[in-house]
């Protein structure tokens, strides 16, 4: 099977994302985790939240929905995005968070991080989570 040619690689997408977005790294994200100004956004797919947990508190947004849940004018918006919060953006490991955080910040959701390493990182931390139902 012969392969296509893409302009970018995932791979260069998530590395220059990395570069332009803030981030916070996992044991200081579980030192302020009580932090009621701070809150967690899970961007994994609800398979892999129902099957491995959340960090304690999260909110789920779907990768996917990312863009109309935070613009105020969709008629998909969620309030919580309207808040003073300091969103904390995370996946699994840190690539798919990395791309939302980048997003969430070219659409003007400002106050935003990518938690390095992830929800993986999280786990081997033992940082608090919420166990699947």
């Amino acid at each position: 099977m012969k392969m296509i040619k893409l302009k970018n690689s995932v791979f260069k997408l998530v590395e220059k994302a990395k570069k332009d977005i803030n981030y916070i790294k996992t044991e200081d994200a579980i030192k302020t985790h009580s932090n009621k100004m701070n809150m967690f956004i899970d961007v994994r797919d609800i398979r892999e939240i129902k099957k491995f947990g959340r960090i304690l508190g999260a909110k789920h947004v779907p990768r996917g929905m990312l863009e109309f849940w935070i613009d105020p004018i969709s008629p998909y918006h969620k309030k919580f995005f309207n808040e003073n919060f300091n969103f904390i953006f995370y996946c699994a490991s840190d690539w798919r968070s990395a791309l939302a955080t980048l997003t969430a910040n070219h659409i003007g959701l400002l106050n935003t991080s990518h938690l390095i390493g992830g929800y993986n990182r999280w786990l081997e931390l033992n940082g608090p989570i919420e166990e699947t139902r």
